[in-house]
């Protein structure tokens, strides 16, 4: 089955003093339509860089060196600018993670949704009013006819996060990106922005990227995960099998480091050593190896990088088979 939205060893740099830097680094993804895709990682991991520069989004001097982007089958890094302009919105949309600085502070709400409509569609302007106070309806905020005249700080960060998932949607598009939707929002209003993408992806049948750091969505809101860690993908498979059984250090390591309810009072969190490499200086060999509990010299952890896997679970590992024996 054609996937809705695939990545094929993408990869993605900026310069740097010896050469190329490579931000991510032979990135291969697929998502299905009505399905979520969880990616999962440290900041800096790589997560938003993937997705900002198959949308050809990447700031300068940063640039796509290898790979595909397909949507639909149709590669987007080989379209000319205006296409992808048109692609974007249409086909496939974004949600950024900062409700805040992703609306314009001087623009009414409903003009900037009217912005995006007029952008791609031959409508006149009061056509578009009312397919933004539709849009507003749709994504549950109360008194659209009012509220769509709104400036963006009489709106909660809860109901901004909504406008921009309007705004994404607005042109039915196939495949929905959402990176860190729920960032600087309080629990009970995570959960209601999860759930109405949720809601939106079963209604239109869309493909959703989800990004984030926050293993508990990953669990209540996603279908497969791709966990992400120094440019690279090094597992990946569904939900049920990277959570009942990880395959990777580092992903093992991320959950060692979520409190459990069910410990004693006191008890000491287990958090991962170090901090993720500099991606002008990633080592040698697997680039999570010095901060592994499982590295061994001896099985070539130090000096090759390992390949993922191609498995339907797969992991970038030299010693993921003995694994349950140092877990």
């Amino acid at each position: 089955m054609t996937a809705m939205f695939e990545l094929r060893n993408l990869t993605a740099a900026v310069p740097g003093e010896t050469g190329a830097v490579r931000l991510v680094e032979d990135v291969s993804l697929q998502v299905q339509a009505g399905e979520t895709l969880a990616i999962v990682g440290e900041s800096g991991s790589g997560k938003t860089v993937t997705f900002t520069s198959a949308l050809g989004l990447l700031p300068k001097p940063g640039r796509v060196i290898a790979g595909q982007a397909l949507l639909e089958g149709e590669d987007l890094l080989q379209l000319a600018p205006e296409e992808l302009r048109r692609r974007r919105g249409a086909r496939i949309g974004m949600v950024f993670q900062d409700p805040l600085t992703g609306l314009n502070p001087v623009f009414r709400i409903g003009d900037q949704i009217i912005e995006v409509l007029r952008a791609h569609l031959p409508i006149s302007r009061a056509e578009a009013r009312e397919r933004a106070i539709a849009l507003l309806a749709r994504v549950q905020i109360p008194d659209p006819a009012r509220r769509v005249d709104d400036y963006p700080h009489q709106f909660s960060g809860g109901m901004r996060q909504r406008v921009l998932i309007a705004m994404a949607i607005a042109l039915g598009p196939r495949v929905l990106i959402a990176d860190e939707p729920t960032t600087a929002l309080d629990v009970t209003v995570q959960a209601q922005v999860l759930d109405l993408l949720t809601d939106l992806r079963e209604a239109d049948g869309m493909a959703m990227v989800l990004i984030t750091h926050d293993l508990g969505v990953v669990a209540r809101q996603a279908d497969r995960v791709a966990v992400m860690y120094a440019g690279r993908v090094v597992e990946t498979g569904t939900v049920e099998e990277v959570f009942r059984a990880p395959r990777h250090p580092y992903t093992i390591s991320l959950f060692r480091s979520i409190p459990d309810l069910e410990s004693p009072a006191g008890a000491e969190l287990a958090p991962i050593s170090g901090a993720p490499p500099d991606p002008a200086r990633r080592p040698a060999g697997c680039a999570f190896a010095p901060r592994c509990f499982a590295m061994r010299e001896d099985a070539g952890c130090l000096r090759e990088r390992p390949a993922l896997t191609a498995d339907h679970h797969a992991v970038a590992c030299h010693r993921a088979g003995l694994l349950e024996v140092v877990q």
